[in-house]
């Protein structure tokens, strides 16, 4: 086909041209990433355009049901970046930031169990969360949570920032000093509640500590069959770490280092904003690392296995019993360039836990959107139905399988 007739003939060049991109790319697109050890970060040959392409268009089966979950008289959503199913596996446990970003100075339950008609059934934690992050269900029920920010004084206009001062709550690009904030007395901590509501145990020093001390922003907490607990921390570009611990609470071990400031790239393996956590059949750990625009997969000593750019940029990951992967992008668009070049487009990407293979794309339907959009968190019942909390929209969604 001659330029002159391309020109006259826009929309079949672009199809010819799509095949051929389509053809080109589908193997490197649904093969893990065999990348070199130099390659893993933001600006890597595997965030290109052609593999953007695929990622983008695999068939969305699922339809949207809105508006699914009943919230109490006069209570609105806030940003809601953390799901998962309890033990039962129908109900869901959500966490709600009090209406607003945030649930520093309310009196608002963070943590709602719903049951699987969307139906509140209890909520707790009121006064305790300063900005609920993670959120996960233990083999015996109890409820884990992540405390991702704190309660220091509000600067005044124009003021520099206190000595170890996080970002403000959600704004997630750790730099300067990591540790507890002056006036900081609550925060940067994780707690395990029993499905009731009582804290059982607490992780973490209130209002955060630097190393060797803990925590700094954690993002996720994960537990795995046998009791070990693994929680991820940091919520910015540039490093980030891995902490274990035993059934007890008692520290085992770590991995991963202090971000680097100005620093997004990282070589291959190395942590990148740990943001969420999940666990495959054979025990391995996956681990979305954020800020590298991956999916990282470890064994629980942290020796590095491998990791997936096909997923795009990963803020929710779950794996199911039959080892399928989601993971939710809330990050990814044409407003979030910098961060994610390439054109991915944000959604949630399933997929396979044991080989990489993407099937399915549910898409942000507000494309243009700013900012984060669409699930940060998901999780999935036991029958297969998918749930996404929203940041941005302020909202939880549920996909079920369209008829």
């Amino acid at each position: 086909m001659t330029v002159r007739s391309c020109h006259a003939k826009y929309w079949a060049c672009a199809a010819v041209l799509a095949a051929l991109i389509s053809s080109t790319w589908l193997l490197a697109a649904q093969a893990p990433a065999q990348a070199p050890a130099a390659r893993g970060g933001r600006g890597a040959a595997a965030t290109t355009a052609p593999e953007a392409v695929i990622a983008n268009s695999y068939p969305n089966p699922f339809q949207t049901i809105p508006d699914y979950f009943k919230m109490p008289a006069g209570r609105k959503w806030g940003s809601t970046a953390g799901v998962d199913i309890d033990k039962d596996g129908k109900s869901v446990w959500i966490l709600d930031r009090c209406g607003a970003n945030t649930c520093a100075n309310s009196d608002l339950d963070p943590i709602l169990h719903f049951d699987e008609n969307g139906k509140l059934i209890k909520s707790f934690g009121a006064g305790m969360i300063v900005f609920p992050h993670g959120i996960g269900v233990d083999h015996d029920g109890n409820v884990w949570v992540t405390d991702g920010n704190d309660n220091r004084p509000a600067a005044a206009r124009g003021a520099a920032p206190a000595a170890g001062a996080a970002p403000a709550a959600g704004a997630g690009r750790a730099a300067g000093p990591i540790g507890a904030a002056a006036g900081a007395t609550k925060g940067h901590q994780v707690f395990k509640f029993s499905p009731e509501g009582k804290v059982l145990l607490t992780l973490g020093t209130p209002g955060g500590a630097a190393d060797p001390g803990m925590f700094y922003q954690p993002n996720d907490v994960l537990v795995a069959p046998n009791g070990d607990i693994f929680v991820g921390t940091i919520h910015g570009g540039g490093g980030g770490f891995i902490y274990k611990f035993d059934k007890t609470g008692k520290f085992l071990m770590k991995w991963g280092h202090a971000p680097v400031p100005g620093t997004q790239d990282l070589p291959r393996g190395e942590l990148n904003q740990p943001h969420t956590l999940a666990m495959d059949s054979q025990g391995r750990l996956f681990v979305g690392s954020r800020s590298c625009n991956c999916v990282q997969i470890f064994d629980q000593s942290g020796k590095f296995i491998d990791q997936w750019t096909q997923f795009s940029r990963p803020s929710g990951v779950f794996i199911d019993k039959n080892d399928n992967l989601y993971v939710a992008d809330s990050e990814s668009g044409p407003s979030n360039n910098t961060t994610h070049p390439g054109g991915w487009q944000r959604g949630i990407r399933v997929g396979s836990a044991k080989d990489g293979k993407v099937k399915y794309f549910i898409p942000d339907p507000d494309l243009l959107h700013t900012g984060t959009s669409s699930a940060e968190g998901v999780a999935v019942d036991s029958k297969g139905t998918i749930y996404g909390a929203e940041v941005g929209q302020m909202d939880v969604k549920k996909y079920v399988r369209a008829q």
